[in-house]
């Protein structure tokens, strides 16, 4: 502890020593003098009686803690006017990430993307200083959510987009795999398919734009669009993050404008970390026409390439520790800055000062009884 105004103290208990001392040598001049009245005789048996010396003795010693309260009390509030203190160095850093969710909206993974929207919403709601986006693709890209920190906005396009998931798994389950024309369905289902199906439509008119003609799963161009999604590539302070989950089954009928291995390598180029999130075997959708092994094989290499990790979601490996995980890799602290701030410490002086007074004032009132 300090005191910001030192002379306050050292000027006060020198004005109240030489207080003390005048009122001292005062009091002894006055008790010496003889100041006229009558006089008594033999007053020594009364000094030396009993009630006499434990009178004079419990006068004395209230007399001095009264005295010593008092003292006590303007020396605490002497040292209250000079200001304790105490300096405290603090080190702040500004955290700068920006990360981009990039979601294969494929039918095939709507249970995965499904999982990892619901559990980003509590890392999104606790966010502070990082810039998040989200980018959807199929056959094209949409940037859903340009890059913002203004997390109450993210969380309601994440709501947005698990609304879509659950309807694609309607869709997929309770239509397509049970009916092999979907021309010819039954009235009493025709309608909440037809709402089903112009629902989907919102969201799918720009991830199967042209559909018919380049084929879906472009696997190399949603990368490659969540990469320049990013403002000022290769001249930023940011640590930069895509969180990209796919099957990588590829379908494409005519040939990408990016692949996936050159969009990893403009990734690292750029210095953009991928992690990925891929499905476990036995979500992995069609594996008689897509193997499972080559798949994977695939997209790990592309992710290890810019120095991020691979996941594959298992029931042993959550989504929730896959991002936990992701999470702690990136938790990087930027621009570190050292403030040095000046906290006061009133509390002791004040409490003794208040002790003291109750001390002095307690004697003050016995001594008048």
């Amino acid at each position: 502890m300090e005191l910001m105004y030192k002379e306050v103290v050292i000027v006060g208990i020198l004005v109240v020593a030489a207080a003390l001392i005048a009122v001292f040598f005062l009091h002894r001049k006055k008790k010496s003098d003889f100041d006229g009245g009558t006089r008594a005789a033999n007053t020594s048996r009364i000094r030396n009686s009993r009630l006499y010396r434990s009178l004079n003795l419990r006068y004395r010693v209230l007399s001095a803690i009264m005295l010593t309260g008092i003292i006590g009390g303007i020396v605490s509030a002497l040292f209250l006017a000079a200001r304790p203190y105490k300096t405290d160095d603090v080190v702040s850093g500004v955290k700068k990430r920006d990360i981009i969710l990039c979601l294969d909206v494929s039918y095939s993974l709507y249970d995965l993307n499904s999982e990892i929207t619901e559990y980003l919403k509590g890392v999104v709601a606790g966010l502070e200083g990082d810039r998040f986006g989200i980018n959807i693709f199929n056959t094209s890209s949409v940037s859903y959510v340009p890059l913002t920190d203004d997390y109450d906005y993210i969380l309601d396009r994440l709501d947005e987009l698990s609304v879509y998931f659950e309807m694609q798994k309607e869709y997929f389950e309770n239509y397509y795999l049970k009916y092999d024309d979907l021309n010819y369905l039954p009235d009493d289902e025709y309608a909440r398919y037809q709402e089903l199906s112009d629902k989907l439509d919102y969201f799918e008119a720009g991830t199967l734009y042209e559909n018919w003609y380049r084929g879906s799963s472009l696997i190399g161009e949603g990368l490659g669009t969540a990469l320049y999604s990013f403002p000022y590539l290769g001249n930023s302070e940011r640590t930069r993050v895509i969180i990209m989950s796919t099957d990588n089954e590829l379908n494409a009928f005519v040939k990408e404008v990016l692949n996936l291995d050159e969009a990893s390598d403009y990734c690292k180029k750029n210095k953009v970390t991928v992690f990925g999130i891929f499905p476990s075997e036995e979500k992995f959708y069609m594996p008689e026409e897509y193997d499972y092994s080559s798949c994977l094989a695939g997209f790990k290499r592309a992710v290890e390439n810019t120095g991020g990790k691979f996941y594959v979601r298992t029931p042993s490996q959550t989504v929730s520790q896959i991002v936990q995980d992701i999470q702690k890799q990136e938790a990087m602290m930027v621009k570190v800055v050292m403030t040095r701030q000046t906290i006061d410490l009133p509390a002791i002086p004040f409490i003794i000062m208040l002790l003291c007074l109750a001390i002095g004032c307690t004697a003050g009132l016995v001594l008048q009884k």
